[in-house]
């Protein structure tokens, strides 16, 4: 079980919009959920041809009544559908997919195992695709920001570009998750990109070739006006650490002044944005978490952070998105710094 909780706006290898979630029956969900139960059939070992006991263990007593037209389909799947045997992991993921979309919200979703790894696969700081945020909570497929250097931003893709073709097929009603998947692939391969810009029906055409990417999370320098410039590109695995580390160079050269880009940082993990804004915030809250029936979680700041009382500003844009909007926000709301850019992505 993953109790980690992240945000992600995701990358080409592209990743996801907001997420805060927990693992769970093989895969991963999506939305506001923490930590889950196990999943338990009724009955011991399923074969791909057996019927389920439904008087068997499993189903909690209380719930007995309620899940019996979901044992009773599901035994008529087994014993009457035409093609069998019937893959019961499909079956399960199929179940718990229905149940997430139940709910109406577009924020909560399923992941199987495969989509997690894929969503995930830019925090760890390396990936293949095309080097680019994005959004799939609408109906296309939607460039958040392509990232510095990537092979998204040399074939000239921009922030709320909609992908409406890959490779000449038409990807209108598809789930955009299904067409982010249809967009990654090995370095060294070619996807051909229809996009609409600005909401117009001309579509563009780009040809981009994939590439294997390897993105520090935090790069440092200190300018030719000794200020510190400390750009983050995500709020991954090694951010905190990267960080810290940049921090402590840079402030050793005693710097008047820092800035802080997010620009095109489309997140992350929600606990690194807490880690981050604690380098800069000393103390006080940095955020809420607040549930559909009133109570909040309250994150504050972690203290001991190495950048707290030096004047700063904060660089944004259409691209900042998620964990970089909890950071500065916390930042603007602290009366740490400044904001300067253009109303950010949320």
């Amino acid at each position: 079980m993953q109790n980690n909780k992240f945000l992600k706006i995701s990358l080409v290898v592209i990743l996801v919009v907001f997420l805060m979630a927990g693992s769970f029956g093989g895969g991963f969900i999506a939305g506001h959920f923490t930590s889950l139960g196990s999943f338990n059939l009724p009955g011991s070992v399923i074969s791909p041809t057996s019927t389920v006991d439904t008087t068997a263990g499993g189903t909690p007593q209380d719930l007995q009544t309620l899940f019996k037209p979901f044992w009773e389909a599901w035994n008529i799947l087994h014993d009457q559908y035409v093609d069998q045997p019937l893959d019961n992991t499909a079956l399960m993921r199929g179940a718990i997919k229905g149940m997430m979309e139940s709910l109406g919200d577009q924020h909560s979703s399923y992941m199987d195992p495969q989509e997690y790894s894929d969503a995930n696969i830019s925090l760890s700081g390396e990936y293949e695709g095309i080097g680019a945020w994005v959004d799939t909570s609408g109906d296309y497929l939607k460039i958040i920001s392509p990232m510095k250097g990537s092979p998204a931003e040399k074939a000239g893709l921009q922030s709320g570009d909609e992908i409406r073709a890959i490779d000449g097929t038409d990807m209108t009603g598809l789930n955009p998750e299904t067409v982010r998947l249809k967009v990654i692939g090995p370095a060294g391969s070619d996807v051909h990109l229809s996009i609409s810009r600005g909401g117009s029906d001309q579509l563009l055409e780009f040809d981009i070739t994939r590439e294997k990417i390897t993105v520090p999370s935090v790069t440092g320098e200190i300018t030719s006006d000794n200020i510190a410039y400390v750009t983050l590109t995500t709020f991954g695995d090694s951010t905190t650490t990267d960080l810290r580390n940049t921090l402590k160079d840079l402030m050793a050269q005693k710097p008047v002044g820092l800035i802080l880009d997010l620009r095109n940082n489309g997140g992350g993990y929600l606990q690194t944005a807490v880690d981050v804004a604690s380098e800069f915030i000393d103390n006080g809250v940095i955020l809420y978490e607040q549930y559909g029936d009133g109570t909040k979680d309250t994150y504050n700041a972690e203290g001991g952070g190495l950048a707290t009382n030096i004047p700063m500003v904060v660089l944004v844009n259409e691209g900042t998105a998620s964990a970089s909007e909890i950071v500065a926000g916390a930042i603007q709301d602290h009366g740490r710094g400044k904001l300067v850019g253009v109303t950010t992505y949320g």
